[in-house]
């Protein structure tokens, strides 16, 4: 199997099974009606990232009217979770990485998947902006390394932005766009020398324009959602989704990367998330984000 068409993908590996690995993995087993294998570091992990698509399942699916309980539990034994990453990969048509935005783990992940994958698997990451190229640098199948990066909530978010590194090859984009499709989203197709790829790109500075108002206390964050939503149309404004799904966390880890990429200037951290993420206010499930700093500790300082 020399050129991976989109009906020869049965099975796929999601590694990682976090809220977006878990997500994805649903999606691909829900609407691909693929064998899917959730992958983790800890068994604690992979049970949590079962759990959590068996919930969101009752309560989006089955509580609604939308599917049985019979095709849940068909739906659910379509998926399953390792931590034995190696025989998980082993086993898999498509692969797609949904771990730590980080390049040098990334690229660790990629030459073990590399080297335990079937020769015809497609190795895809979710990374949001990290170099396509660099991470199939880890490889000896360049041309079958590619980005498929997913927006949050996956159910929800249409678009699917299919990343090209410098050797990934057509069929590698033809079948990953394909796979999107077959997944009710809308592929747009863009290289990897754009950090942050395209949507990323745009709405970060957004971003940290809306970071820069809070930290000048110019208003609070849900004045400035606020207004960006009624003036842009937005369904969420980009403070309270960066607290929904965690991104200040996410920022403070890659700051390395990003200033690699982008140089110091463009690339550091802005000093509130700094401070934000110290104070342990990293936004995510569960977790308070710059609302609650705002509220908490901000509004307080002179």
């Amino acid at each position: 199997m020399s050129e991976l068409k989109v009906s020869d993908i049965k099975r796929v590996t999601v590694i990682g099974a976090g809220l977006m690995g878990a997500q994805i993995g649903e999606l691909m087993a829900r609407i691909g009606k693929c064998s899917v294998t959730l992958v983790d570091i800890k068994d604690e992990f992979v049970s949590k990232g079962l759990a959590g698509i068996d919930q969101r399942t009752e309560k989006f699916f089955v509580a609604k009217g939308k599917m049985t309980p019979e095709e849940k539990k068909e739906l659910m034994s379509r998926i399953g979770g390792t931590t034995d990453m190696a025989k998980a990969a082993a086993g898999s048509d498509f692969i797609l990485e949904a771990a730590t935005e980080n390049i040098k783990i990334k690229k660790e992940l990629f030459k073990k998947l590399d080297e335990n994958a079937p020769a015809h698997t497609i190795l895809g990451t979710n990374t949001s902006y990290l170099s396509i190229t660099e991470i199939a640098s880890a490889t000896n199948r360049a041309d079958k390394v590619v980005g498929m990066h997913f927006f949050n909530p996956v159910g929800v978010m249409k678009l699917v932005e299919v990343v090209k590194g410098a050797k990934t090859s057509e069929n590698t984009v033809a079948a990953t766009s394909d796979l999107a499709r077959l997944l009710q989203k809308e592929p747009v197709v863009c290289w990897d020398a754009s950090y942050g790829f395209l949507a990323n790109r745009a709405y970060f500075a957004m971003r940290m324009e809306a970071v820069q108002m809070v930290y000048e206390r110019v208003a609070p964050p849900e004045e400035i959602d606020k207004a960006l939503k009624l003036g842009y149309n937005l369904p969420m404004g980009p403070l309270e989704l960066a607290d929904m799904g965690g991104s200040w966390a996410i920022y403070a880890s890659s700051e390395e990367d990003r200033i690699r990429e982008l140089g110091s200037e463009k690339g550091k951290l802005h000093p509130l998330i700094r401070l934000m993420v110290r104070a342990g206010y990293t936004g995510g499930a569960g977790k308070k984000g710059i609302y609650d700093f705002y509220k908490e500790v901000l509004s307080k300082m002179k």
